[in-house]
């Protein structure tokens, strides 16, 4: 089987789309709601749990025929705990004003959801490269989602994008307000209902029966 077979493919695409973390398993909605308000934290965020999943997912599948059970959850906590680590160290040193907006929420990817989910329901019972590639795709199905929330919210609550001006100044001369609702993370829930919403009505096996 090579690299990029159907089965590889399908772990890489499933959680992208399919089975996307936040809109379909309705997970990491803490993060979503708390730095999505801009959208240059919520890159770094996304990006960093693409990385932390991709390793962890890698780790725990080399390690997983010698991790006994009974601790299999503390081996998996350990192992993304150093990762979570490793990033939040790396951020202060190479983005430290993100890593300041960002605050808490990168020590608690430790505690997020889709990590542990992966870890359990595919490193552990999959070979390292189709786990890397479930990783990458559960990672960027989660970062895609927090971004197009950051692009409305930080354009629509601020008038820009990676804090440059895009809402042009004649309409705030004609009497154009920024939206301040979609500062506060009310916001957030309002723009995942309708991403939720978009998918489940493009996606029949989605739907309630």
């Amino acid at each position: 089987m090579g690299l990029f077979s159907k089965k590889n493919t399908e772990a890489f695409k499933t959680p992208l789309l399919k089975e996307n973390p936040v809109t379909v398993q309705v997970l990491g909605i803490c993060s979503a709601l708390a730095v999505t308000n801009k959208l240059e934290p919520a890159i770094v965020m996304g990006l960093s749990v693409t990385v932390i999943i991709a390793m962890a997912n890698v780790i725990i599948s080399l390690i997983r025929n010698t991790i006994p059970n009974r601790i299999r959850i503390i081996v998996q906590l350990v192992v993304v705990a150093a990762l979570v680590t490793l990033v939040s160290e790396i951020l202060k040193a190479f983005v430290y004003d993100v890593s300041v907006q960002l605050s808490v929420y990168i020590g608690l990817i430790i505690t997020n959801c889709i990590l542990m989910g992966r870890l359990e329901a595919f490193a552990m019972q999959n070979k390292p490269w189709p786990s890397f590639l479930d990783g990458i795709g559960s990672g960027l199905g989660y970062a895609m989602i927090l971004i197009v929330v950051a692009i409305f919210r930080e354009l629509l609550g601020s008038g820009t994008l990676l804090g440059m001006q895009v809402v042009p100044d004649f309409l705030y001369a004609a009497g154009y307000k920024n939206n301040g609702l979609m500062l506060m993370a009310p916001a957030a829930f309002f723009i995942i209902a309708c991403i939720i919403w978009f998918q489940r009505s493009k996606d029949k096996n989605l739907q309630e029966k």
